[in-house]
Formats: structure tokens, sequence, C-alpha cells
């Protein structure tokens, strides 16, 4: 990247769950039922991309060339299609090479659709005064930066070529090349794609950078406001990994979802937190936390199931996301309602709330406030909560939330997203 426990429990239970799922017949709303993603298969490739004989991956070097080729070997045997240059995985850009891999749409009316889901597999190298924060001169492994997000994509890549069926839409796995020097590989590849994808197009992207130091169950997202209802589409695809998300609304150029968003193409990333290790040498094997990296992985490949096999077709570029970057703050999932240009409100005295409309999550009504001793709050609804089902009933726009709560009895279910993870509260009045 450019300049625990009661999680890991949550993560753990998910793994044997997904183990019990895909024993017998995968259920027909599981979507292709990618393989599971295991703590020990990304910890191998950690270790491995954050060996010194890498040299610290610095673009153009040999170190970096090794780990290209490295990765090559690992998804070789998996039987994804070669998407680089001339029937290769790599696609080239001076003494660099992104890695490609891509896994055919099954539906051809949405196969043309591409998914990409990304990260660098490039470091600094031996480090310069630019590039490090202490250390010039000694090899900059970068286990967490980058390779915990390159392991990532290996298991990722390996999860979806082992599922029984392939998504509708087409999916690319990429390894860019080039990141600590610019985006340098991103970039190129929105320039120039290869002849193999030359005719699909990009409808969402993934970005995944320093996933390796998971901390408190939490997960820091980027550019969920690029794509209208994206929020909502992570969210789900959260249920069995239970993270507690963090979004943020700022964009800034420091990883490869920024480029996605320049070209209009909705993009989210997510991270794991800088550290005091951040671009020196000790950024190594042994601090990454191996069941976290497994888990942010899996949350990554169901969020790409959501969008590349979902019936809802990709969410739309929203290009308000740029300018709303200076609300910035990963501890500020929702804006003052007083400050949204369109602020449409419900209030409800028989529960005790009242709510608003977030233009980038239009189905989901936001809860701006609570009254004290109401049955919302004896429930345990909070303000910034956001109403995804109500009645057992998902939400589908703010009036439809609306009518839905007039019409109730005395007393309502409702589940409601808080920290991207999904609370079932009953309310009786």
């Amino acid at each position: 990247m450019t300049p625990r426990w009661t999680a890991l429990v949550a993560c753990r239970a998910a793994v044997a769950l997904s183990m019990l799922l895909f024993v017998g017949t995968t259920r027909a709303d599981e979507g292709p039922g990618a393989a599971p993603i295991r703590g020990p298969d990304v910890a191998r490739h950690v270790t491995a991309l954050a060996d010194d004989a890498f040299e610290g991956r610095e673009a153009g070097t040999r170190g970096g060339q090794a780990a290209g080729a490295y990765i090559v070997d690992a998804i070789a045997p998996l039987g994804l299609v070669p998407a680089g240059d001339a029937g290769t995985h790599f696609q080239r850009f001076g003494a660099m090479r992104n890695v490609l891999a891509l896994l055919p749409g099954d539906d051809p009316a949405v196969a043309d659709e591409l998914v990409v889901v990304g990260g660098h597999y490039d470091h600094v190298g031996y480090g310069s005064a630019v590039t490090s924060n202490g250390g010039v001169g000694a090899i900059h492994n970068g286990a967490d930066d980058n390779s915990s997000g390159a392991a990532g994509l290996i298991a990722i890549a390996a999860a979806l070529a082992e599922a029984p069926r392939r998504p509708r839409r087409s999916v690319v796995i990429a390894w860019w090349d080039g990141e600590e020097k610019g985006l340098l590989g991103s970039t190129h590849f929105l320039r120039v794609r290869p002849a193999r994808l030359a005719g699909l197009r990009p409808v969402f992207s993934l970005n995944l950078d320093m996933i390796g130091r998971l901390r408190d169950g939490r997960v820091e997202v980027f550019g969920s406001r690029s794509g209208t209802g994206l929020r909502e589409r992570l969210v789900r695809a959260n249920t069995a990994t239970s993270l507690r998300l963090a979004f943020d609304w700022s964009l800034t150029d420091d990883s490869d979802h920024y480029p996605f968003i320049v070209a209009g193409i909705p993009s989210l990333f997510l991270h794991t937190g800088l550290h005091e290790q951040y671009h020196r040498p000790d950024d190594d094997t042994p601090l990454v936390d191996a069941e976290g990296l497994a888990c942010v992985s899996r949350l990554a490949l169901q969020t790409v199931l959501e969008v590349a096999d979902g019936p809802a077709g990709p969410p739309a570029f929203r290009g308000q996301c740029r300018a709303e970057s200076s609300r910035r703050g990963a501890a500020l999932p929702v804006p003052p309602a007083e400050t949204l240009p369109v602020a449409p409100r419900g209030v409800f005295p028989p529960w005790g709330i009242a709510t608003r409309v977030d233009p980038a999550e239009p189905s989901v009504p936001v809860v701006v406030a609570v009254t004290r001793d109401s049955p919302m709050e004896r429930g345990g609804i909070r303000p910034d909560d956001r109403l995804m089902e109500i009645a057992g009933v998902p939400a589908t726009g703010h009036q439809a939330a609306l009518n839905r709560l007039r019409g109730a009895g005395r007393t309502i279910d409702i589940a409601v997203e808080r920290d991207g993870r999904l609370f079932r509260i009953t309310a009786q009045r």
C-alpha cells in the first residue's frame, strides 16, 4: 500500500459451516458454492512471497519477477484461463508484469461483464529514502503489504476454480505490479487490456491491500459509496464472516481501487489497517494473522460472488462519491442528516424513531434519531442503524419502510445493519 478474538471465533465457525455445506449438495441460494478458504493455505503463500529470496519484490527487479513467477506456478494447476499477453498469465509493461487469470462467465447474456478482484504483489525491495519508513538497505519483505493480499487472491482463485459451477459473469483475478511506484499495474490494465479480455467490460472491482493484520475483527472499507447499493451487498456477503466493517468515505490514490473509480467503475477496497511495521523491514511473516487473513479473503470471495452471480446486476457507478470523499473518517458510517442534499424523513411517534434516505443506499432507511424509552430504544435500535428488513421483508425503499412500520401491529421484528453486521431486534409497543 502506498504513502480479536471474538471475530476469529466467528470466522472459524464460518469455516466449519462452509465445510459442512460443501460435503453435501449446494443449496440453490448459495450461488456457485465456492470451496472454503483456510488459514494454513493462505499462510503458506504469505510465507513464500515474504521470503528473503524475493528481495522485497520491488517492481521491475529480479525479486519482483521471481514473485510473479511464483504466483503463476501457484495458479497454473487450477485450470483458469491465462488472461495476459500471447496466451500467458503475464501482462507486461516495461520491466513489470501484472498476473491475470480469467474465470469465464457461465451466462451468455452477461458473460461479457467483468468482475475484477485484485491486489498488488510488489513491495519496496531494499527500501529508499522515499519508500522506506526506516531501515534503508535491508530487505523489506512486506508480509502484510502486500503478500497478504496476494496470498488471499491465490486462495480466492482456487476457491472459484474448485466450485461446482462458474458464476454468471466473468471474473478476472489480478495481481498488480508497480503499485508502490504509483498504481502502475492497475492503471495500465484499464488503459490497455490484453486481447483475451478486450471484449469484456469491467463493471466492478474489489481490491485487497494489507489484509493480514486483523484486529478486533475490524476491516476498513473504502469505496462503498462508489456504487448504488454497494454497502448493502457487502453487508449481505459479510453474514457468514460477521466482521466489523468500518466504512470510510475518503477516496485517495493510495491503492489499486482508485484507478477504477477514476474510470467510473464501482470499486471496494478492504484493508485491516496501518501499523508500526508499515514500509519497514520488520513487516514480516510472524506478525501476519493467517486466520484473520483467511476470514477477510472469504468476505472478498462472497462479495465477488454477490456481484458476479447475483440476479440484480452490477451496481451503478456514483460519481458523487468523489465529492463525498471530503467527509472523512472510518468512524463515520453516515453523515449528519442535515448535510444531505435530499433527505426525506419519516417520523414514527408510536415506535420512537426517525429515518432518512441515504442517496448511496436508497433501499435501506437510516435511523437518525431514537426517542428515549421508546419501543425501538427498548428493542435495541440505535442512531445510524440501517433498517435492512422489516417484519421479515427486505427493505426496498424509504416509503415502503414507512408503510410497513405504519401497518405493523404491537410487535415488529427488524433486521438492522450496524458496523457491517446484521442484528435482529424485536420491538413492542
